[in-house]
């Protein structure tokens, strides 16, 4: 492996020693969210520069030990260990250069919503919202619903949460890191409880991962956006409130909608409906810009139909199984108790395997 093979992270070093000099300027904290930006990017860097800086080391004592090799063979044997150690460190440097998805750091909005299978599907959108709000309570993660229209039957038509990490994550730890491929039709087969005879139903429901994006990150004009107010409604269509405190609004330069009705308080839901519309906004800006990301959004649900399933939830043999990476397992009961971290480090592996793959061309 040649070293100048990691050419780029030279840069990367650079930039670090940059943002840590500029972050021990107690000025640069006057501005808080530059200091933020400033913070996410200088977490982002840590982990290629300590990879860098092993492999530079490893190389160093491989350099060493053939120079002392060649004036005492009695150190020809210690060589193999050395080069290994770099080998090692090199591969390891290699994945951390990888292309990575800009949004790693960030904190997500999950969206379920029923789809075909009418009242079960709504019911099955809500054993995703708790296979996933139990996944976040092992991980120490905090949930708090956004926006949620519920089923008469139970379960929810649709439902936005918004998923957090508790103080900084660790790389690759984040919600959405972690997130990111459950977005997709979601395929259920099992018997419902309404159905009398005992046969087996088959219905979906559509996952969305948006990234958790903050005022800095998007510019939003207000006078872009359409504020529509209408009274809350439940299950049945019957009034929630006596007042018009849901809120509808519509990004006219994009065509977006984004509607909440959750809270009471229409400045309330006003401002969930924001948070979303952020959220959309940046993974449309990313999408017309990033051709990489624009194929990934591609595989999030749109139209919740069950011909374009990602995933399927078999009641019967207790069996998950995820058509991209061909993943199955038949723990389909602890999976629904939040136990997801093997599918979704088969995801993971999966698309480091095809980065990987793709740099070698």
């Amino acid at each position: 492996m040649a070293n100048d093979r990691f050419a780029s992270a030279d840069e990367l070093v650079k930039e670090y020693a940059e943002l840590e000099a500029k972050m021990a300027d107690p000025s640069i904290h006057e501005d808080a969210n530059n200091a933020r930006k400033l913070g996410r990017r200088y977490a982002q860097l840590g982990p290629v520069v300590s990879g860098y800086r092993v492999w530079r080391a490893a190389e160093d004592d491989l350099a060493a030990g053939r120079e002392m090799a060649a004036d005492d063979a009695d150190f020809a044997a210690e060589i193999p260990a050395l080069e290994e150690a770099a080998l090692i460190a090199g591969d390891k440097l290699e994945e951390l250069l990888l292309p990575r998805d800009p949004n790693d750091d960030r904190d997500v909005i999950l969206e379920v919503k029923a789809g075909a299978g009418g009242d079960e599907s709504a019911l099955f959108a809500g054993d995703l919202l708790r296979m996933y709000m139990r996944y976040a309570e092992k991980r120490n993660w905090k949930v708090e619903v956004i926006d949620a229209t519920e089923s008469e039957m139970g379960g929810y038509k649709d439902i936005s949460v918004g998923v957090k990490s508790k103080g900084t994550a660790a790389p690759g730890e984040s919600p959405y890191a972690r997130l990111k491929f459950e977005g997709g039709v979601h395929r259920v087969q099992r018997v419902p409880e309404t159905e009398s005879q005992g046969r087996i139903h088959t219905s979906a429901a559509g996952v969305l991962i948006l990234p958790e994006a903050e005022e800095i990150d998007v510019e939003l004009n207000m006078n872009d956006v359409r504020v529509d107010v209408y009274r809350s409604s439940g299950p049945g269509g019957q009034s929630v409130n006596t007042t018009d405190s849901a809120v509808r609004l519509t990004h006219v330069p994009t065509g977006i909608v984004v509607s909440c009705q959750n809270e009471k308080s229409q400045l309330q839901n006003k401002e969930s409906a924001l948070r979303i519309l952020r959220a959309r906004l940046l993974v449309d800006a990313q999408e017309k810009a990033d051709a990489i990301a624009s194929a990934e959004r591609k595989s999030q649900v749109r139209t919740v139909d069950r011909s374009e399933r990602i995933r399927t939830y078999n009641y019967p043999e207790n069996r998950l199984s995820d058509h991209r990476v061909n993943y199955k397992s038949n723990n389909l009961d602890a999976v629904l108790n939040g136990e997801l971290d093997d599918v979704i480090q088969a995801l993971l592996d999966a698309d480091k395997a095809a980065k990987l793959a793709s740099t070698e061309k």
